[in-house]
């Protein structure tokens, strides 16, 4: 009887719902460690590379912001398929490169850090101090915030940030792995240099804000349905999505920032000024009280029960939209 040879070897394969758990996870753990470093962050090594793009093709034109825009966002996300594409062979060297990405694209703990900061400074009766600090997180001018204002303003950051900053990306990185998440956050930075609506780059940077507002729409309703849950008051959170998320002028902030303010308990919204610029807001959860000092500290710690739901969440995810695929596959 004929001895059988030996097996032929195959390559395993990473699984991708595997590889992007323990990436995540991982990712988010540095994050939380270490936060974002103050010298040679990927994201402003990304602002410099796009910035020069811009100084190239800035036109007062919508075609050649578009073409910006894809440029920029386009080159990143292949540069994160190549990356991913080159590793998928090895399972260490894939969960390293999506923990290595999480930790480059998400900024919950740097974002908490600087609102408890402004927090101490209000805390301590030193408005300049929380002035001089207010740019780290918010674009309005800090001059023409009082106290209270101020307090308000760093509860929306929090809030908004916190899809921005992180359940969008996992949102997307569950979607298409470390291209996604690199991909997101190139397109959210874009929109923070030239979306705004400022005589250079009102028609520019109206490729990359419209870009901006599809790609941050399944993050903004993912963060507003885990505020909901984490907030500890579900109906006050979900009433106020329901009734003012549409009233913002952002489709995305809109429903983070109310739905912040109904688990809070407090009114967000009014009257803010963007570079000498006057805006009137409507208010969010107008049956709440107006936003105190602490309430800081409470944005901040419902942030992170956000993030960690949401690592949940997209893991879960992933994990069976990979198991039908592959039972499809059989």
């Amino acid at each position: 009887m004929p001895g059988r040879g030996p097996r032929p070897s195959r390559a395993r394969t990473p699984r991708p719902s595997r590889v992007f758990a323990y990436g995540a996870a991982a990712g988010l753990a540095v994050d939380l460690l270490v936060g974002d470093p103050r010298r040679g962050h990927p994201v402003a090594a990304f602002g410099r590379a796009a910035g020069a793009v811009e100084r190239v093709l800035w036109r007062d034109d919508r075609g050649r912001g578009a073409l910006h825009t894809a440029v920029c966002a386009g080159g990143t996300v292949a540069l994160g398929a190549l990356a991913a594409r080159t590793l998928r062979g090895s399972r260490a060297a894939s969960v390293a490169l999506t923990a290595a990405s999480v930790w480059a694209v998400v900024g919950g703990t740097t974002l908490g850090r600087e609102a408890r900061a402004i927090g101490g400074a209000l805390a301590a009766g030193d408005l300049e101090v929380a002035r001089e600090r207010m740019p780290h997180l918010v674009g309005r001018d800090p001059q023409a915030l009082d106290g209270p204002a101020m307090a308000r303003a760093v509860v929306e950051s929090v809030a908004e940030n916190t899809s921005d900053a992180v359940v969008g990306a996992l949102f997307w990185g569950a979607v298409a792995g470390v291209p996604g998440l690199l991909g997101f956050r190139a397109v959210n930075t874009l929109d923070a240099m030239v979306g705004h609506r400022s005589p250079r780059y009102r028609r520019f940077g109206w490729a990359s804000a419209r870009l901006d507002d599809l790609a941050g729409w399944p993050g903004a309703r993912l963060t507003a349905v885990l505020t909901t849950v984490a907030g500890g008051n579900p109906r006050g959170a979900a009433k106020a999505w329901r009734e003012d998320a549409g009233r913002h002028p952002s489709p995305n902030a809109g429903p983070v920032e109310a739905s912040f303010a109904g688990a809070l308990g407090v009114r967000l919204g009014g009257t803010l000024s963007y570079g000498g610029r006057i805006e009137h807001r409507p208010v969010l959860n107008g049956t709440g009280r107006a936003v105190e000092v602490t309430d800081i500290d409470r944005a901040v710690r419902l942030s992170r029960r956000v993030t960690w739901l949401t690592l949940a969440a997209c893991v879960g995810g992933r994990t069976i939209a990979c198991a039908l695929r592959k039972r499809r596959n059989v």
